[in-house]
Order: structure tokens, then C-alpha cells, then sequence
């Protein structure tokens, strides 16, 4: 393990590494840490049980933060008709577009954080893959990404809508928020999410699905919330 700042070992003198807070309680104690001059990102973190080898116990979703991300979301649609693209660009999408999106993609421009495609454009956009898979941008009909309705998609998106995903060892990331918020409305936003963590439950995961759940930002360590009292209060 690398050597610990000294910002980093004051952080961890301020809380107790081993409790299990409450959640409205370890937003506190992250709000109330030393902090670097920048605004840090907020981050909630899983370790679910479920067998993500096993294709019926996919955990993927997406929804809208109750207070946003805090951040400026470039959102770009391809749609093969002149109706959808003319609703995304009044929805307040950057790029709209088909042909022209499709072929600026394939020579590899991916200035966008999310790509919405209608349903029967599709075809045309599977095929970029190669340049969007790595990245985490391809749409998908789970995350509603994949729709006809690209007005709302582009508001949701706009507003401060995430995604999440289990990866290979059952664990998710999801962003909540900036740690310049206020407490209430990081806390509003983590229950949002664990709530759509919740709801995507496998319905054949056995045994405890939140096994634990932790509370960061960009550069403090992780302070470990209650995830079992929460998952009761919540579920």
C-alpha cells in the first residue's frame, strides 16, 4: 500500500474507521472532514450478494438524483427522424443528429457524457461498439437510453440522472452528489439511489443482498454506513 497524505491520516482521525453509521450521520462526518480546495465528488458503494457470473443476477439501473449531480451533462441523441431531433434539441440536448452523429463517432469523437438513440436507430448505432463500449456510453434499454420518449430522456438526463452497475465482484459505484451540497440534500440523493438498488434485486439472489455499503468522496477514505438497518427502513 502506498504512503498516506497527511491530509488523508487527518481525515482518518476524524471518524471511526471500524462504526457503522447511520447514514444522515456519516453524511456529517464527510461533510465535516478536512478537505482539498476542490469541490470532491460524493460516492456511495456496495458489496451486494449476488453472483454477478450468473446472468439472472445482472444488477444494472439507472434514475434521476432528487438534487442533481452537480455537474454540466453534454447529452447527445441520434434519432432517424427529423420529429425526435427536433424534440431533443427543445428538451436542451447538445447534438442531435443521425447519420452525421454516427459517422463523427466512428472516427472516434465522443464529446458527450450520455448518448440517448431511439429504438429504431438502433441498428446503426450497435455497431459503434468498439468506440462506445470502453467508455460506457452505449445505450441501453435498462438504463432508458433506448426510447422514443428522448424529450423526457434528455430532462432526466439533464436534471442529474446516473447509472449503476454491478461489476465482476458484486460491487457498485454510484455517484450522489457534490460534497458542496447540503447534507439534507446529499442524504436525499444516497436514499434515492440505495432505494433503486433495492428495486433491482435479483429476484433469484438468496441471502443478504446489501452486505455493506460505504460513504466517500474524491480524496477521503470511506466511512462505513449501516447498510442492513438501511436496506429495513428502506426496502
Amino acid at each position: 500500500m502506498g504512503k498516506r497524505s497527511k491530509l488523508y491520516k487527518a481525515q482518518l482521525g476524524k471518524f471511526d474507521k471500524a462504526t457503522q453509521y447511520q447514514l444522515a450521520e456519516a453524511v456529517k462526518v464527510l461533510k465535516e472532514l478536512p478537505q482539498p480546495k476542490f469541490d470532491q465528488t460524493v460516492e456511495l458503494s456496495f458489496k451486494l450478494g449476488v453472483d454477478p457470473k450468473q446472468t439472472d443476477q445482472t444488477v444494472r439501473g439507472a434514475l434521476p438524483l432528487p438534487k442533481g449531480t452537480g455537474k454540466t451533462v453534454k447529452v447527445c441523441v441520434i434519432a432517424d427522424d427529423d420529429t425526435r431531433r427536433k424534440e431533443a434539441l427543445d428538451a436542451g440536448a447538445d447534438f442531435a443528429g443521425y447519420e452525421d452523429i454516427i459517422g463523427k463517432i466512428k472516427e472516434g469523437w465522443v464529446d458527450f457524457d450520455v448518448l440517448i438513440a431511439t429504438p429504431s436507430a438502433m441498428s446503426q448505432v450497435r455497431p459503434l461498439g468498439r468506440q462506445l463500449g470502453p467508455k460506457g456510453l452505449m445505450p441501453n434499454p435498462k438504463t432508458g437510453t433506448v426510447t422514443d420518449k428522448v424529450a423526457h430522456a434528455v430532462s432526466e438526463a439533464k436534471a442529474g440522472r446516473v447509472e449503476f452497475r454491478a461489476d465482476k465482484g458484486a460491487c457498485v459505484q454510484v455517484p450522489v452528489g457534490k460534497l458542496s451540497f447540503k447534507a439534507e440534500d446529499i442524504t436525499e440523493n444516497c436514499i434515492a439511489v440505495v432505494k433503486a438498488i433495492i428495486k433491482a434485486k435479483p429476484a433469484s439472489a438468496k441471502g443478504v443482498y446489501l452486505q455493506s455499503c460505504t460513504l466517500s468522496a474524491t480524496m477521503t477514505p470511506g466511512i462505513k454506513v449501516d447498510a442492513r438497518t438501511m436496506a429495513k427502513e428502506l426496502a
